[in-house]
């Protein structure tokens, strides 16, 4: 029987692991992720967990060890965060060019210097380029349902997959969390069954010296994949609401009948925006949410039908995109990606773009609203993206 625990986010994501009996977990600990395998370590001690647990001496190395397992065909997983994750730049390239489905918890945490601890997004979305699917949480209910699934997706897909969410506001923050029982899980998620893998008994060759005759064709079999990825995720996702109740799509929509603006939001401060939502409407405010959780591959068809033709019958005049990361000398990073999915399309709506809650800045009820005050006061965006919350 599932049981209900309050759980930390960081503890959420270990017991996902636990249900989906990974096999080898290798890890360097970093704040804000470092729960997540302390509790892992502990649970592979104790017996809770059967998984051969591997103490490296950086991030670099973790991903190494991981990527052998994997190719060993094991079922794999890591974490780490913000300078974590940028030290293991090179093998994610390894990981997912691969296909190895490695899964990965990231806690969001700023990049340094300055030197930090707290959240924004900038760490995970500076590795969009690396072949890793990547999907955002809002609650630690969320984290825990996610990394189960994220297995089943990578094992599917054959492609490696983040668990991104934010530091101290998920990570270290205690909600209740129903954690399902092992035998359901073991039927959404079977034992892996690897088809090409390292064995001496019947040897071959992986990650080979490609000349130029062969690399393009690699780059475009695993583009193809990525281009099936939404379609597999979804049919996971409705297996996964059939066993535990709980649905979780690429993107969900919170109010947005009827509405002239949409904020757009990603991760813990969808929570909030749900609020300011709500006040907005109470006012007579003709505005919605659009909560987004997958960034790679990104749903750019599903937020053309999303947000210009919300209700079937209103057209939308307006975006207001919260980025709580930054592209320097480009912007924010989720607004880029969304005037790329919208543009060229008829009656699309503007886009503005808002820079929020960097290096764990709080995004209060009261920011959104200003966000969406502004998004509404104005007649075209002019300069983008606007900065809110900073001190004078």
């Amino acid at each position: 029987m599932p049981v209900t625990e309050v759980l930390m986010g960081n503890h959420a994501t270990s017991h996902g692991v636990r249900l989906a009996r990974a096999q080898v977990i290798s890890a360097y600990p970093i704040t804000p992720q470092t729960q997540v395998v302390e509790e892992l370590s502990e649970m592979c001690a104790d017996g809770r967990l059967k998984s051969h647990f591997i103490k490296v001496e950086s991030e670099h190395s973790a991903m190494a060890c991981l990527i052998g397992a994997s190719q060993a065909g094991v079922r794999t997983f890591t974490a780490t965060s913000a300078q974590g994750l940028a030290l293991m730049h090179e093998l994610l390239f390894w990981a997912a060019y691969a296909r190895l489905p490695i899964v990965l918890a990231n806690v969001n945490r700023a990049m340094a210097p300055g030197w930090s601890i707290w959240s924004d997004q900038t760490d995970s979305l500076a590795q969009r380029d690396t072949g890793w699917i990547q999907i955002y949480c809002e609650t630690n209910q969320e984290v825990l349902d996610t990394t189960i699934m994220a297995f089943k997706l990578a094992e599917s897909i054959m492609l490696p997959v983040m668990v991104v969410y934010d530091a101290f506001i998920l990570s270290h923050t205690y909600e209740a969390v129903e954690i399902p029982d092992q035998k359901d899980v073991d039927q959404f998620l079977p034992q892996r069954s690897a088809k090409l893998t390292l064995d001496p008994k019947n040897p071959m060759t992986f990650s080979a010296l490609t000349g130029p005759e062969h690399y393009m064709e690699f780059r475009a079999i695993m583009e193809e994949a990525h281009g099936r990825v939404n379609e597999t995720y979804a049919v996971i996702a409705k297996d996964y609401a059939k066993h535990f109740k709980r649905h979780y799509d690429i993107l969900e929509l919170y109010r947005a009948d009827n509405a002239e603006t949409i904020i757009v939001t990603s991760g813990s401060m969808t929570s909030t925006a749900r609020v300011a939502v709500d006040s907005l409407r109470e006012k007579g405010e003709p505005v919605g949410l659009l909560k987004l959780r997958m960034f790679r591959p990104f749903p750019a068809q599903e937020i053309r039908n999303a947000i210009t033709n919300v209700d079937g019958r209103t057209i939308l005049k307006k975006i207001a995109v919260l980025d709580r990361n930054i592209s320097h000398g480009s912007g924010g990073i989720w607004a880029q990606e969304i005037k790329s999915a919208i543009c060229g399309y008829p009656r699309i709506p503007e886009v503005y773009s808002f820079f929020v809650g960097l290096g764990g800045r709080d995004v209060t009820v009261d920011t959104i609203i200003e966000a969406y005050t502004l998004t509404k006061e104005q007649q075209t965006p002019g300069k983008q993206p606007i900065w809110l919350g900073l001190k004078p």
